[in-house]
């Protein structure tokens, strides 16, 4: 049941997997939610049972960027804009043409740039606002096999934390950038790396569900926090490992094998029929 309206929200990438399930989440505690995504076919079957609205975008385009924020901004103001849209590559950043690195800066980066700056030009004006970077793990540590990344992913922090530290300087104190870093989730953008031997999707290797980071979204849209970590603990870990460098480097492969055993592990119980 939804609860009483809590504004217009913006969902960037929300045609399936994560965005899908921030949107589904958001619209179930009341939010109005403009699903976007490069895909408008995708997106708008996505949308159908979520009141339907919905719009093509690509996040590179800062224009369009700014058309979404003047549209949802019509019906009585932005928000909450939630930059989800982002794409994987793993391996060596040696094994990555030029072409690829850039596609990777241009979505995860300057196109999470280019949302929070369209947003915000609606919210410095309204005077409200509040803007929700979903970052990752590897935005906090170098993740071994996603460095490209995690490199794009460590901008989109800087950007993040910078800029609320520049809203705030400016005397704007009811608008709010949050970033929320989740540790590898059961996504189709991790399926198809599970194989990698490059790639590792959790330290833990026990994966994250959409439902469980939606959920977490939502708490954090109502009441915004510079960054959070998703588990909690993961967050304290992977600092732990950043401020250490030579010891990360010295257990990373301990800790890649437990994570691969790991996703492993959860790929076989996902590919079991349900006997229930």
């Amino acid at each position: 049941m939804n609860q009483p309206g809590r504004g217009v929200a913006v969902v960037t990438g929300a045609a399936g997997g994560l965005g899908r399930a921030i949107a589904a989440a958001l619209h179930a505690d009341g939010w109005s939610v403009l699903l976007t995504d490069l895909d408008p076919a995708a997106v708008a079957g996505a949308a159908a049972p979520l009141g339907g609205w919905s719009a093509a975008l690509d996040v590179r385009d800062e224009d369009a960027c700014a058309q979404i924020a003047a549209t949802a901004a019509s019906r009585g103001g932005l928000d909450l804009w939630v930059n989800n849209a982002g794409i994987l590559v793993t391996g060596p950043a040696w094994e990555h043409d030029g072409p690829t690195r850039r596609r990777v800066l241009d979505v995860n980066t300057l196109g999470a740039i280019n949302g929070t700056l369209a947003a915000l030009a609606v919210m410095r004006g309204q005077g409200h606002g509040h803007v929700l970077n979903v970052v990752s793990l590897a935005g906090l540590v170098a993740a071994p096999g996603e460095t490209v990344y995690a490199a794009s992913k460590h901008a989109l922090l800087a950007f993040s934390l910078g800029t609320l530290s520049d809203l705030r300087m400016a005397g704007h104190r009811r608008v709010h950038i949050s970033c929320l870093c989740p540790d590898g989730i059961w996504t189709p953008m991790l399926h198809d790396r599970l194989d990698d031997p490059g790639a590792l999707a959790s330290f833990t290797g026990s994966m994250l569900t959409p439902e469980r980071v939606a959920s977490r979204a939502v708490r954090l849209a109502r009441r915004p926090r510079p960054v959070v970590s998703l588990p909690r603990w993961r967050g304290a870990q992977v600092r732990l490992l950043d401020a250490l460098p030579r010891l990360a480097i010295g257990v990373i492969p301990l800790l890649r094998a437990v994570g691969r055993a790991g996703q492993r592990r959860q790929l076989r119980r996902a590919a079991q029929p349900d006997r229930g």
